[in-house]
């Protein structure tokens, strides 16, 4: 059977995959997106369910003062006798820690903060057959930097009862190309006679690829393979389908056969809106380095695998007992975002906070996955005040987004685009308004508007790169999701949505 890439649309970055008994769980990197580190389920490699997110609790993590593009990065998850543990970097903050569980749909432990010793990102667990387990992971040159991303593959053994790093630190790469910036995301795995570490190089953009070293000694010397990367679009062009190829993770399936989860991006006509993706490869060893989809070398529409599936498209919903792929940005204040048991049913106290703002505002979103799609909400303002408001946003960061906002008091619509901090109200009429809907076709986006019966269209073809990595930088794909704020003024208002729905 044929699995489609991606297998993770939208934004679902950096993915680390393991398998426990007869099952596969992957992770993704989440920024300051809240609740963090989601974790998925399969039985085949190729079709995923979220059963849960490891940061789900207010207690466990903070973001503030950090920028959009710091927070969670990069997440690994393992399984060693009958525990899970997964390990990230809070960038901005604490640095690196280790969250674990007996069960992958938790509840998970606090965070264990790793400390200095623990320099450095994209952290990664290696249980050696002797019960170490070894530490692994990127930093800056400790020799001293000579270029910007001149940087180094180390690990340490970590002690798994306190979390501590001990005994002797070992530098084991620095990249395969000479004066490789940014090597990174590392991954520790033994196969047959050899140890081998996988990492990417190149940045997280067009340059991005994936590189192997084995050695028969865990702390090295490591040799990188001759056929190196093994896994790269960068010589496709910026004008391929899938670009930006590279943060890779190996895992055996059950038939001894083994893949490779990945991240890309699909951009259309240069600019990507859904960030970058999680995509999956297959793997053969040939001796004994690993060749991605041979014959091909890249990332291809359709992989193979060898259990049955069933995948059909559906209206993602949101509510409390069924999803897990809601987001805020930022962790929100406790009672500022409600979740009813009704589909779809939330409840947005007015908070000061805009989306303009690097605080958290009221804003409950799911990832943007497709490059056709529709977003609708219907709402209403309870207890308002002058400057309340609620509706739907299209949120890249806090300095370039979309608002499309009803004011109750002035019965007031209005669509706001945010692009490099720079506000313009492109539409406003007087009105009254109960739903708001967006169709998002490729890079332009339709809004419309209802009151009572029919929909009204607001405004046509908005131009939506701006909203583009590219355009915009940072690591985030675009988000989407219902919103409400009292715009700098006090508030005990609060907005009710009904019927929130992607489809």
């Amino acid at each position: 059977m044929y699995v489609k890439n991606p297998i993770l649309p939208g934004f679902y970055p950096d993915p680390s995959v393991c398998k426990a008994g007869n099952k596969f769980y992957l992770v993704n990197s989440t920024f300051t997106y809240f609740p963090g580190i989601p974790i998925f389920e399969s039985e085949n490699m190729g079709e995923w369910h979220q059963i849960g997110n490891a940061i789900d609790k207010n207690s466990h993590i903070s973001f503030e003062g950090c920028d959009h593009s710091q927070g969670i990065y990069a997440p690994t998850i393992r399984f060693n006798k009958g525990r899970f543990y997964i390990i990230a970097t809070n960038v901005g903050k604490e640095g690196n820690f280790i969250v674990t569980a007996e069960s992958p749909e938790g509840p998970w432990s606090e965070p264990h903060f790793l400390g200095k010793e623990a320099k450095g990102i994209d952290p990664s667990l290696f249980f050696d057959e002797d019960g170490t387990c070894w530490y692994i992971g990127q930093r800056e040159n400790s020799k001293g930097s000579k270029y910007f991303g001149d940087c180094e593959i180390w690990m340490r053994r970590l002690n798994i009862e306190n979390f501590s790093l001990e005994g002797q630190e070992y530098v084991v790469l620095n990249g395969f190309q000479k004066n490789a910036v940014w090597p990174e995301g590392p991954h520790l795995y033994k196969r047959g006679g050899y140890y081998y570490i996988l990492h990417a190089e190149g940045g997280t953009e067009i340059n991005h690829c994936v590189v192997v070293a084995r050695s028969k000694i865990v702390t090295g010397p490591y040799e990188y393979c001759p056929r190196n990367p093994i896994l790269t679009h960068r010589h496709l062009g910026k004008q391929a389908e899938i670009t930006c190829v590279g943060h890779g993770d190996f895992v055996e399936g059950m038939y001894g056969n083994w893949y490779m989860v990945v991240l890309g991006c699909r951009p259309e006509q240069g600019h990507t809106l859904r960030g970058r993706e999680t995509f999956l490869a297959k793997v053969e060893w040939e001796e004994d380095w690993p060749v991605i989809n041979p014959g091909r070398g890249i990332l291809e529409k359709e992989v193979e695998i060898q259990e049955k599936m069933e995948r059909k498209k559906k209206a993602l919903i949101l509510h409390q007992n069924s999803s897990h792929e809601f987001l805020a940005h930022g962790v929100p204040k406790t009672g500022m975002i409600i979740r009813h048991k009704e589909a779809g049913s939330f409840t947005l106290k007015m908070q000061e906070a805009t989306l303009k703002e690097g605080t958290s505002p009221s804003y409950a979103a799911v990832r943007l996955r497709d490059s056709c799609c529709y977003i609708s909400a219907e709402f209403q303002l309870v207890g308002e005040e002058k400057n309340d408001c609620a509706g739907l946003a299209i949120f890249q960061d806090n300095k370039n987004h979309i608002r499309f906002e009803y004011y109750g008091q002035e019965k007031s619509i209005r669509l706001i685009v945010c692009c490099k901090e720079k506000e313009e109200i492109v539409k406003e009429i007087k009105d009254e308004a109960e739903a708001f809907k967006i169709f998002i076709n490729g890079l332009k986006a339709d809004f419309w508007w209802r009151k009572e019966r029919g929909w009204t269209s607001f405004a046509s073809n908005v131009d939506l790169r701006f909203l583009s990595t590219e355009s915009a930088g940072g690591f985030t794909g675009c988000t989407v999701g219902i919103y409400a704020s009292s715009n700098g003024e006090k508030s005990q208002g609060y907005a009710r949505f009904e019927k929130f729905i992607y489809t």
